[in-house]
């Protein structure tokens, strides 16, 4: 029950991140322990698991899918959907530098907090983190482009999409605006063109199943450089999440409503909302630094996989003396 408890909230504040434009829920798996074996689970289902379905052995395929960590996760996700997704649009459209704030500060102590994952830093590890922190900031002040509303485009969106959502740092939905496709989806999703859904469906299953293999294999063989990495796309997420911004041009959503399009970070005014945003700053940092006491798991990609072999191991032996008797 305890550790249902904890999966289930840090799936709540995983959650809770995706419903702010900008925010990666993988920021907070990242920070809380359980990144790693996150996209491992993933690796599972799309690899092993599905293969066992397609070939018809749906008893051994339900044996392999870890329940105790996806259910309890998925549960704390949803219901973070469901009961903040309202508010925190609100706040967005009404105090926008509030909720930033408290981001911010999210954000930032989990820099401090996930660096010493790194074991040893060297140079190359510091090369990594710097060259990912250049091209995230970048990246999140990007101005959107226009592309082709061709099934072909939209299934290479839903791809990139759905590896930017399980990247620390990157928000999915905005690589979606900067690509020109946020829009087409929403209104697919209004007008239920599925045939446009399908493409962007594909997309994110085929780009899930290989991009987490790519970062299971990554971290088993590269741990420190990879971890330095995602550190970096963290640093370079900040300029996405500074609280004080200055719109410089808008657009029409897809409900008719002017949103900002482009907007430009700013020095802040000495008034009595920026100290209530430096007093979010600091309880969004604090709240970071106490999460990171009560860490789900420390394990490893490598730690999950030794274990998951250890375990299929011992069921063999225990099949091969059974034959012997």
């Amino acid at each position: 029950m305890k550790k249902f408890l904890r999966l289930f909230f840090s799936g709540f504040m995983m959650g809770s991140a995706d419903t702010v434009p900008g925010v990666s829920g993988g920021t907070i798996a990242f920070l809380l322990g359980i990144y790693e074996q996150l996209i491992y689970s993933i690796k599972l289902l799309s690899g092993e698991v599905l293969h066992l379905i397609v070939r018809l052995k749906i008893k051994e395929a339900w044996q392999k899918v870890p329940f105790g960590f996806l259910v309890p996760l998925f549960l704390g996700m949803m219901t973070a959907i469901l009961a903040l997704s309202n508010g925190i649009s609100y706040l967005l459209k009404h105090q926008p530098e509030f909720v930033w704030s408290f981001f911010f500060g999210l954000v930032l102590a989990s820099v401090m907090v996930v660096r010493k994952r790194v074991v040893t830093w060297n140079k190359h590890d510091y090369f990594a983190l710097v060259l990912t922190a250049i091209f995230a900031y970048f990246l999140v002040g990007s101005v959107p482009v226009e592309t082709p509303a061709t099934l072909l485009a939209f299934l290479l969106a839903g791809a990139v999409a759905i590896c930017a959502m399980i990247l620390p740092g990157i928000s999915g939905s905005f690589l979606l605006v900067i690509m020109g496709k946020y829009e087409q989806v929403l209104t697919a999703v209004s007008e239920q063109n599925f045939l446009v859904l399908g493409a962007v469906m594909t997309g994110s299953i085929l780009g899930l199943a290989l991009f987490s293999r790519l970062l299971s294999w990554l971290f088993a063989k590269h741990h420190d450089i990879v971890v330095a990495a995602l550190i970096g796309f963290m640093i370079g997420s900040l300029r996405k999440v500074w609280p004080w911004k200055e719109v410089i041009s808008t657009r029409i959503n897809s409900h008719g409503e002017v949103v900002p399009l482009l907007e430009s970070n700013v020095l802040p005014i000495l008034n009595s909302a920026f100290f209530f945003s430096l007093v979010l700053i600091a309880l969004g940092f604090g709240l970071i630094l106490f999460l990171d006491r009560f860490n789900v798991t420390k394990e490893s990609v490598k730690d999950v996989e030794d274990k998951q072999f250890e375990k299929e191991h011992a069921k063999a032996l225990r099949s091969q003396k059974s034959g012997e008797i």
